[in-house]
């Protein structure tokens, strides 16, 4: 088994993603000083929405997804050299399609705003604003496509650190260009615009010097028979990211119809539960799609079931606490991180809420990102597009439901459950595809994790109510986080106490492995 390898790649991942988080939160902390929960922090949040729904499509999605068994099974089939001649064909595929992509949306842009924001078309200001907004970020979509190309080809090579830590770059040039330079637009929201596409810039560059040491080069190539295969794969990745991606833009789009300050009260709340999707979740199914792959293309299942279980076990044990933790600490945590400034109690009160709504549906999203990541491994990407369409199909239905009687809260609570009538599709039908796959020996292992979550983090819970009013006001924030960060830090330690004494298998497998490389 390659337990080993999945838990290194995923601990570099995590590592990395969570350099990547801080900075992100960082980045937030100020946006939300300089903008707080107004109109013109909405215009922002939409704009960003369309150039990150491509990325999310042609970028590091459907392309990792697609590219990465492709890759593999050419390294074990044909040899490096076969490899480099796909990732240079890829690059130039990149340049073409991707840049009449940006150049069409950047002509297009007031059209795509009115399909995704109609309720902004009421004010032209707003509506103008978010279509500038939207041509300087679109060329952030040729960068990130190129980024995600290299994180694709360095993952499928085992090199795991460096393209998790190139996200960083996008967080830090936000803050550079907003706090240094954003006096010197007629409107200071500009600044943020100009900072993304900066940031996807340096995303990829970044890469490029371990892209070169592992013996790859970005060149002109002509057409490859292995695009075919990819492109057979990405189409319906791509469909799969599109259900999941309309999702977030539903809510988007009936935000823009509810109180001002929705659009960012779930911007924020999201934000806050992509933490553990992020560091946990898309790290397990970034490390553990090369390695099934792998098994795959060397005709080994029983390794791939076995590999498959352990990941989803070692995703939980790592998640549940964390979303636990959101929504028993949900109002300390968005008091610390946001409410200053513009952000007050009002928005930290109404952003709380959404994390908890959006905190239930993040054990489906992490699982459904493991399961989906077995899917493409056996080359198989429709069925996760059928699950998507599901998931969608429910968001849609409940959103409407609840806007009108829950208002944001709603539209959060028809996200996880939708994450959660996905996942549990997936589950299903990954068994009927693969019959030897016990989940029954996962429910072990879940309740040990819960159990343990549930009695650390309220004691954190009590630490933090020594003083509740504390966490009603604005200020004092060294304070704050040095509360709540002690707090955390007694639930993690006594999160691993309690798996220790329940002997939680995963938590004993961790400690083995600490103690062989003593």
């Amino acid at each position: 088994m390659a337990k080993g390898k999945i838990v290194k790649a995923a601990g570099a991942i995590s590592l990395a993603t969570s350099f990547s988080r801080v900075l992100g939160y960082i980045k937030d902390m100020i946006l939300a000083k300089y903008f707080g929960a107004t109109g013109l922090s909405d215009v922002f949040f939409v704009a960003f929405r369309i150039p990150n729904l491509l990325r999310e499509l042609f970028a590091e999605g459907s392309m990792s997804s697609a590219v990465i068994p492709v890759l593999k099974e050419s390294q074990i089939k044909n040899g490096e050299e076969e490899t480099k001649k796909i990732v240079k064909s890829l690059f130039t595929f990149i340049l073409i399609v991707v840049g009449i992509i940006v150049l069409t949306g950047i002509v297009f842009s007031p059209f795509i705003v009115k399909i995704i924001a109609p309720g902004f078309t009421t004010n032209p200001e707003k509506f103008n604003l978010t279509v500038l907004l939207t041509r300087i970020m679109f060329p952030f979509l040729l960068f990130i496509s190129l980024a995600a190309l290299t994180m694709g080809t360095l993952n499928t090579n085992n090199v795991f650190f460096i393209p998790a830590l190139a996200p960083c770059f996008l967080n830090i040039m936000i803050i550079i260009v907003v706090v240094g330079f954003s006096s010197f637009f007629f409107n200071p929201i500009i600044s943020v615009a100009v900072g993304v596409t900066l940031g996807g810039i340096v995303q990829w560059l970044i890469q490029i010097p371990s892209f070169y040491k592992n013996g790859f080069r970005f060149g002109i190539a002509p057409y490859h028979p292995a695009l075919k295969k990819i492109a057979i794969l990405v189409i319906p990745t791509t469909l799969s990211m599109t259900v999941n991606q309309i999702n977030i833009f539903v809510s988007t789009i009936i935000a823009s119809f509810l109180p001002e300050g929705s659009v960012t009260y779930l911007y924020y709340s999201m934000r806050l539960i992509q933490l553990p999707i992020g560091i946990f979740g898309v790290a397990v199914g970034m490390a553990v799609l090369p390695t099934l792959s792998g098994h795959i293309a060397e005709g080994r299942r029983d390794l791939l079931t076995k590999d498959f279980i352990f990941a989803l076990k070692f995703l939980f044990f790592l998640t549940i606490p964390s979303t636990i933790g959101l929504i028993i600490l949900k109002k300390p945590i968005v008091n610390t991180l946001f409410q200053r400034g513009a952000f007050d109690l009002n928005a930290t009160i109404n952003t709380a809420s959404a994390l908890f709504f959006y905190s239930l549906g993040i054990l489906g999203t992490v699982g459904s990102r493991t399961i989906t990541a077995t899917f493409y491994s056996l080359q198989d990407t429709k069925t996760p597009v059928i699950c998507a369409i599901t998931g969608m199909l429910t968001n849609i239905g409940i959103s409407l439901i609840l806007m009108k009687s829950m208002k944001h809260n709603g539209l959060a609570l028809a996200y996880s459950v939708a994450a959660i009538v996905q996942f549990l599709m997936l589950a299903s039908f990954i068994k009927r595809k693969i019959p030897e796959i016990a989940f029954s020996s996962i429910v072990t292992s879940f309740i040990k994790s819960t159990i343990a979550s549930f009695l650390s983090i309220g004691i954190a819970k009590l630490i933090c109510d020594i003083n509740p009013h504390f966490w009603l006001y604005s200020g004092k924030m060294l304070l704050k986080f040095l509360w709540l960060g002690s707090a955390i830090a007694v639930a993690i330690v006594l999160y691993f106490v309690f798996c220790y004494l329940m002997k939680h298998e995963e938590l004993s497998y961790i400690l083995k492995k600490l103690r062989r490389q003593q």
